[in-house]
Order: structure tokens, then C-alpha cells, then sequence
């Protein structure tokens, strides 16, 4: 912890919003005017749309993550949790990775904590369900896939091959389409390397609770992209849930029963549940309100945005608000930022206002769907150039934009790498085995002599 005399900008969260808006708040800070504090538990900016295409193996992990430390040189990064806010004397508590909680204090606020995954009590969840949310879960879930490929090649029990080849994804908006996509895509690839696994052996399944799937897309586009999938052998069901999945045997509303080794939640979001402890005005699902100018209602000195705020769509309308999206939090944090240079400075706060830009979906390599200012469409390789021009120009920082465009260019003259790495679920596993205690010898009898077989038989 360090100490300044410096007003402070306490920013809570270093996702979209915390990176985008410190940065804003350093470019436009003058020489020693405060002390940028960033507060995150991970020392990484994860840049979300990039995660399916990691679970599919088309950008490397490491790519798609900003070191908060590289990025924002000149701020202060702490890696711990902010478990709570005393407005009344203008100190947030810090619980960090090592050692006791401690106070710090700020002069302004910034909540930026993002979302979590929106979970329901379904029987068996929990247990195995995999999220995507984070570059871990990404990561995992490629290595988790190409694992079950190897334990369907390495058995002759139709049983667990049938298991180990079924597929479940939970949610069809942007992130459970892109994943099931991306993962149908890379498994077809690597069954090629497989003498005994096909294509036509493996079984995906999207389950989406609404009546289409990529409702952002509009009808048309998403009947388009359904279809196609529908032409890979991807089996989607609109209109039910999943009701259990205890043991990994999957039962969905409309009857449907499947044993599956991989089941991916993805069905919707929820605001961080910390700021249950920020002594905030909170809407009714849980975010934190704000005006249009993205300041807390009832405070001069908080402001959020992103996926934890509720903040007014101007563009849309009375009674509207900005989807979380990646698209409104990019935006909101360079509006915020300003108005807290503002509010510093006792100038008058900016209104966040922002006309949808449209939608651009990935759908494994060369196919892609997008939508453009609400009129044009773009279906096939020409949407998937444009995904990957748009979502390559908007992860943050040079240095990761060079990284990501050479991984896609390589890839253009080699092949993908269908490698899976499951056994970094248990690093240690290895090193703990040869470290632990030699069994004991077992004693084996001594063959019996000629005098010791006579007396046997007397």
C-alpha cells in the first residue's frame, strides 16, 4: 500500500471500463494532479470476445489479456478484492492475495467490477459445468474437448464414447454460439489425426431458453446462422432449458436426454455481487444506478459503467437501458474518464450517448455473421473478415494488437494446432507422484523345494 497527498481515483475493477477509463483519466491528467489507483484480484485486462476463439485455438492465451502493470505505467496497480466502502469517511477496504486486509482512501470512485456468470440451482451445475467468462475457462475447456477426443480413441465401450463425444452448450446469445462454433470447428479439424474418432461420431447440442438464438443479430440473421449450423450436424433446441445435469446425464424441458462429458454455461450475466458492499444505490437486478453522465445516483464523487451499472440509453430512449456488452463499456469508460477529469477539475458532466454500431459474430475459421449500423449484412467469410478486423483494431494496447494480427497470419499458411494440453488441470500431478514414498515391497514366497512338495503329499 502506498500513501500520497494527491487527491486519489480509487478505480475498483480492471476489465473494460477500469483499463479503458484509467487510461483516459492518465492521457488526460496533468503532471501530479492524482494518484490513479487500479484494484483488480487478477494483474490482467481479459478482452472477453477473444474467448471463444482461444477455446478453438485461433489466439494464443496470453494474447488476449493486457497487463494492467504494462498498460498503465504510470497509475498504481494493486492485486487483491475491495470488500467494501465507508462513503462517510471515504475509505474502501482491501483485502489483497497475501496478508491482512487494510484501508485505503480515495477522493473519487470509479466502480468497474464487471459480471459474473448468471447461474441458476439446477441439479448437477455446479458440479460439472464449465463457464466462459475468463481466459482460464477458455483455455480449459479447449484442453477439456481435445481430451475427451483422446479418452473416445483410447476405449471400445460405446457407452463412454458416446459420453465423451456429446457436447452440451447452455445459451445461444453471442458467447454460447461463438464457443459451440469455434470448438465444433476444431474438433472436425483434429478428428482428421484420429483413426477411430470422426466427425459424424461427435454430437453438439445448444440449448437456448428464448425463441431464436443471437436476438442482437434480428430474425433474419439469426434463422441464417442457425441454419448453417444445422448443416454442421449442430442440434439446437429454442425454447426449452436444461433441467439437471447430475452425474453429467443432461435432461432438458422438452424431454431430451444425452449423457455429455462437456457441459458450457453461458446463459446470460449477472453485476459482481461485491457491490452488495459499496453502499450503493443498486437497481432491481443488482446494478449499480447511474445517471447519463455515469455518476452514481446520490453521489458526486463514484461513477461506474460497464456490466455492473445501470446506465440510461439515450440513444434508445426513455426507459432504456445499455446492454452489457463490450461495445457500450469501451465507449462509457472514455466518456467516464472525462467527466471525472471534470468533476476533479468542478467542471460540468458529459451525457453518455451512443447509437449502436451493430454486431459482428465469429463462427469458426472463414464463416462469420455481422450486421452493420442496423442495415447492412454481411454473412460468410466477408462478416468473418470483418469480426476479425474490428475485434483485432479493439484489444487494447499495440503491443497485443501486433500479437494477435501474427497469430492470424501465420495461420494463414499453417495448420491449426490441435494439440490439447488437459494434463495442466493437475501440474503437479507428475513431480507429486515420483516425489511421494516408495511402496513397500511386496514379499514373495520362495518357490517350493522337492522335500517341501513330498511333505505336501504325505
Amino acid at each position: 500500500m502506498s500513501t500520497t497527498e494527491r487527491p486519489r481515483i480509487l478505480i475498483v475493477g480492471g476489465g473494460y471500463v477500469g483499463l479503458y477509463a484509467a487510461m483516459r483519466i492518465l492521457k488526460k491528467m496533468r503532471y501530479g494532479e492524482a494518484t490513479v489507483t487500479v484494484v483488480d484480484p487478477r494483474s490482467y485486462m481479459t478482452y472477453l470476445p477473444f474467448l471463444p476463439e482461444a477455446a478453438g485455438g485461433n489466439v494464443a492465451p496470453r494474447n488476449l489479456v493486457a497487463p494492467l502493470r504494462s498498460a498503465l505505467k504510470k497509475a498504481e496497480v494493486l492485486t487483491g478484492h475491495v470488500t467494501g466502502v465507508d462513503h462517510a469517511r471515504k475509505v474502501a477496504t482491501i483485502a489483497p492475495l497475501a496478508g491482512d486486509s487494510y484501508e485505503l482512501p480515495f477522493d473519487y470512485l470509479v466502480v468497474a467490477t464487471g459480471s459474473v456468470s448468471r447461474t441458476f440451482p439446477i441439479p448437477g451445475l455446479a458440479e460439472h459445468g464449465i463457464g466462459m467468462k475468463t481466459v482460464e475457462e477458455a483455455i480449459s475447456l479447449r484442453n477439456h474437448v481435445m481430451a475427451q477426443l483422446d479418452k473416445a480413441e483410447s476405449t471400445t465401450d460405446e457407452a463412454i464414447r458416446r459420453k465423451a463425444l456429446t457436447f452440451v452448450v447452455i445459451g445461444g446469445g453471442f458467447a454460447g454460439i461463438e464457443t459451440v462454433a469455434e470448438i465444433e470447428d476444431m474438433a472436425r479439424d483434429a478428428a482428421k489425426l484420429y483413426k477411430t474418432v470422426s466427425r459424424d461420431d461427435m454430437r453438439f447440442v445448444v440449448v437456448e431458453a428464448a425463441n431464436r438464438i443471437l436476438p442482437e443479430m434480428g430474425p433474419d440473421l439469426g434463422l441464417w446462422t442457425k441454419e448453417k449450423l444445422e448443416e454442421r450436424n449442430i442440434e439446437i433446441y429454442i425454447e426449452t432449458s436444461m433441467d439437471s445435469c447430475v452425474d453429467q446425464h443432461v435432461v432438458l424441458k422438452n424431454g431430451l436426454e444425452m449423457d455429455a462429458a462437456t457441459i458450457v454455461w453461458t446463459a446470460g450475466v449477472k453485476p459482481n455481487p461485491v457491490l452488495a458492499n459499496f453502499g450503493l444505490p443498486l437497481g432491481p437486478r443488482g446494478h449499480v444506478d447511474t445517471a447519463a453522465t455515469l455518476q452514481v445516483q446520490g453521489f458526486d464523487y463514484v461513477w461506474a459503467a460497464g456490466d455492473n451499472a445501470q446506465v440510461p440509453d439515450l440513444a434508445a430512449g426513455e426507459g432504456a437501458w445499455c446492454p452489457p456488452n463490450a461495445q457500450h463499456a469501451v465507449r462509457q469508460a472514455a466518456v467516464l474518464g472525462d467527466n471525472v477529469i471534470s468533476g476533479m477539475r468542478g467542471f460540468p458532466q458529459g451525457e453518455y450517448k451512443h447509437k449502436n454500431l451493430g454486431a459482428v459474430a465469429g463462427l469458426g475459421l472463414h464463416k462469420g455473421v455481422a450486421i452493420l449500423f442496423g442495415k447492412f449484412k454481411l454473412k460468410g467469410r466477408p462478416a468473418w473478415w470483418f469480426h476479425r478486423l474490428y475485434h483485432g483494431a479493439m484489444v487494447p494496447t499495440m503491443n497485443r494488437k501486433v500479437r494477435v494480427f501474427t497469430d492470424w497470419t501465420l495461420a494463414m499458411f499453417l495448420k491449426r494446432e490441435t494439440v490439447g494440453l488437459s494434463e495442466m488441470e493437475k501440474p503437479f500431478g507428475a513431480f507429486q507422484e515420483a516425489a511421494a514414498p516408495a511402496p513397500k515391497p511386496v514379499a514373495v514366497p520362495a518357490p517350493a523345494t522337492e522335500a517341501d512338495k513330498a511333505l505336501a503329499a504325505k
